[in-house]
């Protein structure tokens, strides 16, 4: 039912910026709350952010408050997260998906992914 392409990954150095983005196809993307998550190897998928299927409420996890900001524009079927103050910590491959419910923070509440785009912050 929807299908999700990241972009927007890249080498940045610590304080520095990136805005990721996520193309989704498909008329029903309004109706899904969007996350993006993050993993390195090794590690468990970890909650970033999440807005809700009308973009008037959001959640970040602790290490991204002040720093993150994820948007939304249904009409052109796409989700950002604009990523400031970048630190070593925060790279990783960034994947947006798409729940089902809300508010959902875990990756079990997401249904659709993307494949990831790499972030790799240099100290």
């Amino acid at each position: 039912q929807v299908q999700l392409v990241e972009s927007g990954g890249g080498l940045v150095q610590a304080g520095g910026s990136l805005r990721l983005s996520c193309a989704a196809s498909g008329r029903t993307f309004s109706t899904y709350p969007m996350g993006w998550f993050r993993q390195v190897p090794g590690k468990e998928r970890e909650f970033v952010a999440a807005i809700s299927w009308s973009g008037g409420d959001s959640y970040y996890a602790e290490s991204a408050k002040g720093r993150f900001t994820i948007s939304r524009d249904n009409a052109k079927n796409t989700v950002h997260l604009q990523m400031n103050s970048l630190k070593p910590e925060d790279t990783a491959v960034y994947y947006c998906a798409a729940a089902l419910s809300w508010p959902s923070q875990k990756p079990t509440e997401y249904h659709y992914w993307g494949q990831g785009t790499q972030v790799t912050v240099s100290s």
